[in-house]
Formats: structure tokens, C-alpha cells, sequence
């Protein structure tokens, strides 16, 4: 499927500010936007927007109204992306990722596995979620360390991808497990995954957006909530995380740039749910929260 990247040239300022402004309004949808710098002694940033080519017209339209209110001059350019598998590209002469007792790695790299590690294999596919980034690998280190002081027995993935986080938690505690995302492919992707890993019969998988559906009120109160999506949307469902979390629940949160992370902890601040500690990696963090 053809590729188009709408963005947008200012500087880091108002790139970060354009960030959270494409972030509330195009996460929840699934459009992947990022900036990235492009000369630093003139600070020159890009701030980008990746869709189907066929949805550019429409797309840019929502993103100029979207911008308007904070840069109304600013252009919105394209680049037209060649018709790749960005996924598997990106794997390629990746090495296994170390978190904790977990190692993350795809089929060609079973051989790196040592006694005593929580294997997770996961190739290229279409979901997001391979293990190699830096809130994937922040949540896994964090869930490790949680579960060496506490025993879970309820626990929600929510924005599960590929499934790599819900299927660590399978591999390291024998808790009930629900994983949802919005995305039908990526519960799809995960499903195959946990089967792959010796998972599938222990995790409940379900498509739904946030918190809006009735197997939430079932299946909580969560003793344990881990959500890798995006700052924006985080902060939105932060009073409904709070009422599905059980009296004595932790929280686990990532997707977050470290910009961003004290407005994030102000919005679950206000739930009643404080800051514990915070992994940082390769300018994202990773928060624990409890109440």
C-alpha cells in the first residue's frame, strides 16, 4: 500500500507543540505522526503525519484545520513513500533486546535464547509492537520489576499491538489476562503471536476502543493496567483508567516523549494515581503509577 507523509518545517518548539496537536486529533485513528530533527545549529524540525496516499487530500485538509490555531502560516509539504514492508525493513539486522529476564527476538535468533530467559519471539508483521523500541522495552523492564514485589492476579494490556507486553506478562505470572486494541489486524497479529509463544489459551483478546465496551465492567477492576499507546490519548482516558483500576491497582504507561511527561502525570495526578518511578530510554519514558 502506497505511503504519504504530510509534515510540516518550524522549529523544535513548535514541532512539539504541532506533535500533541496531531497526536489529539489523529492517534485514536491509528495515523502514526513523529518529529524528527533536521539541522540542529539553526534549529530546523519536521513534524510528520504518515498515511495511505488515497486519504492525502482529505488528510490534509484535517491537518491543516488542526494546526490552524497555533501555526495558521505554516506549509504542510508531502513526500510520497516507496511501496515497502517498513516493518520488516526495519528488523533487519536488528540483535534480540534484553529487558530484564526478558529477551525479545525474532525466529532467526532462537539460538541467543539462555537458560533462565522469558523468551518472546516476534517477527516483522502487520501490527505494531516488535519489542525493539524504546516503550516496549521500558514497559517489559518495568513489568519485571513490579511483579518481583508483588503478585498480580488481573491484569489489562490495553493498546496491546503485536501482543509483546501481554504475552510477557503470561510467561512471567500465572494472572488473568485481558489485551485489547483498536485495531482488529493487530488483535489478529497478537493472537498468532501468543499461540507461537505457548500463550494462547491464557490471554483474553478483544478489539475496542479505550475503555468503551462491556467487557471492561467485566473483566475488572484491574490489579494491574499497562497502556503503550500515546501522550494524548492517555491523558484523555485517565478518569477511566482510574474507575477500572482496582482500590490498590498499578499502572503502567508509556508511548510518552520525555516532553511530555509532566503532563501526563498532572492529568493522572488529578485521578487520585502519583508517580512511583520513571524509565527513560532513548527519549521516551516509561511511568509507574499507583494510587
Amino acid at each position: 500500500m502506497n505511503q504519504v507523509r504530510l509534515f510540516i518545517t518550524a522549529s523544535q518548539q513548535q514541532c512539539s507543540e504541532a506533535l500533541d496537536l496531531l497526536s489529539d486529533r489523529f492517534g485514536d485513528d491509528g495515523y502514526p505522526v513523529s518529529t524528527m530533527e533536521i539541522d540542529e545549529s539553526n534549529d530546523v524540525w519536521e513534524a510528520s503525519l504518515y498515511a495511505p496516499a488515497e486519504e492525502q487530500a482529505g488528510l490534509m485538509q484535517d491537518m491543516r484545520q488542526c494546526l490552524e490555531s497555533a501555526l495558521p502560516d505554516v506549509a504542510i509539504e508531502t513526500e510520497h513513500l516507496p511501496d515497502i514492508d517498513w516493518v520488516a525493513r526495519s528488523l533487519e539486522g536488528l540483535r534480540p533486546v534484553r529487558a530484564g529476564r526478558f529477551l525479545v527476538h525474532g525466529s532467526h535468533d532462537r539460538d541467543q535464547v539462555r537458560a533462565g530467559d522469558l523468551a518472546i519471539e516476534i517477527d516483522a508483521g502487520r501490527a505494531f509492537g516488535t519489542g525493539h523500541h524504546g516503550t516496549t522495552e521500558g514497559c517489559l523492564e518495568m513489568i519485571g520489576a513490579l511483579a518481583k514485589r508483588r503478585r498480580f492476579h488481573n491484569v489489562l494490556d490495553l493498546g496491546t499491538g503485536s501482543g509483546v507486553l501481554a504475552i510477557g506478562i503470561a510467561k512471567l505470572m500465572p494472572a488473568s489476562i485481558l489485551a485489547t486494541d483498536i485495531d482488529p489486524v493487530a488483535i489478529e497479529v497478537a493472537t498468532q503471536n501468543a499461540r507461537k509463544n505457548g500463550c494462547g489459551s491464557t490471554i483474553n483478546w478483544a478489539t475496542a476502543a479505550g475503555f468503551h465496551h462491556g467487557l471492561f465492567a467485566r473483566h475488572g477492576p484491574f490489579d494491574l493496567i499497562v497502556a503503550n499507546i500515546l501522550a494524548r490519548p492517555l491523558m484523555r482516558m485517565a478518569p477511566a483508567l482510574s474507575r477500572n483500576l482496582a482500590a490498590d491497582g498499578q499502572v503502567i504507561l508509556s508511548g510518552i516523549l520525555s516532553e511530555q511527561r509532566r503532563k501526563v502525570l498532572a492529568a493522572y495526578n488529578n485521578q487520585g494515581l502519583f508517580h512511583r518511578r520513571t524509565l527513560w530510554c532513548d527519549g521516551w519514558v516509561t511511568l509507574h503509577l499507583g494510587r
